[in-house]
């Protein structure tokens, strides 16, 4: 039977989660005072981790506060790691489809990784420690808040992004697979998905500075593995 925390009580994905798991807060377990995270964890006997804390939006506060963006999204998973190491507990890192190059698209698991801005350096500094950890599984998230969450999309940019609120009802499908898998609805220009929900205007894609161009993801595993636990 499963037994799994979960990071990040206040984030903007939690709150979509329905999950039977302990969400403390960070008073409780602060990723960044491995004493109290150790105190938490002791006794309680998690099976699972599902680590969503960390520094996201707005994307630019990684390169003006870079100090933030490392202790948070580096230290502070690198601390979670090490947690889970000692009580032997599954980790599931949420991570972003931001560590592929964002040129050509339609990034499998196994392609090489290069982020375009700091935001995305920290997310891929925080799979480095979570890739020495056997017992893991890396989400590579195109996620995005719904409804969209800017007032500007960009029109001559892709991507594969899926909205939190249904990420939240898949995750539970996941907890028992291993490696890195691409998490992500299609290939669509950015502008036309986040018309879907609200009324954007479009941006040229020149105007906005350290973005990638492509940043779709192949979702096939993904896809087959949702269609597996389905209808099993």
């Amino acid at each position: 039977m499963k037994k799994i925390l979960v990071t990040g009580k206040t984030s903007r994905f939690a709150k979509f989660l329905k999950l039977d798991a302990h969400y403390p807060d960070q008073k409780q377990f602060n990723i960044l005072d491995e004493t109290s995270m150790n105190v938490y964890v002791k006794d309680k006997k998690f099976t699972h981790l599902i680590h969503v804390a960390g520094l996201s939006r707005p994307m630019q506060i990684h390169q003006d506060d870079i100090i933030k963006s490392i202790n948070l999204n580096i230290i502070g998973t690198c601390n979670v790691v090490k947690v889970c190491k000692r009580y032997n507990i599954k980790l599931i890192y949420f991570s972003t489809s931001y560590v592929y190059p964002g040129t050509t698209g339609n990034y499998k698991e196994t392609d090489p990784v290069y982020p375009v801005n700091a935001y995305a350096w920290s997310k891929l500094g925080g799979e480095a420690a979570v890739q020495m950890y056997d017992n893991r599984l890396i989400l590579r998230l195109a996620m995005t808040e719904y409804p969209f969450i800017h007032e500007h999309a960009i029109k001559d940019a892709y991507a594969s992004f899926m909205y939190n609120k249904h990420v939240a009802e898949v995750l539970p499908f996941l907890l028992d697979e291993t490696g890195i898998l691409n998490v992500g609805g299609p290939r669509q220009e950015i502008y036309e998905f986040a018309k879907q929900s609200k009324d954007v205007k479009p941006i040229e894609w020149k105007e906005v500075k350290n973005f990638p161009k492509d940043t779709s993801i192949d979702v096939t595993r993904f896809r087959n593995l949702i269609k597996e636990k389905h209808y099993a």
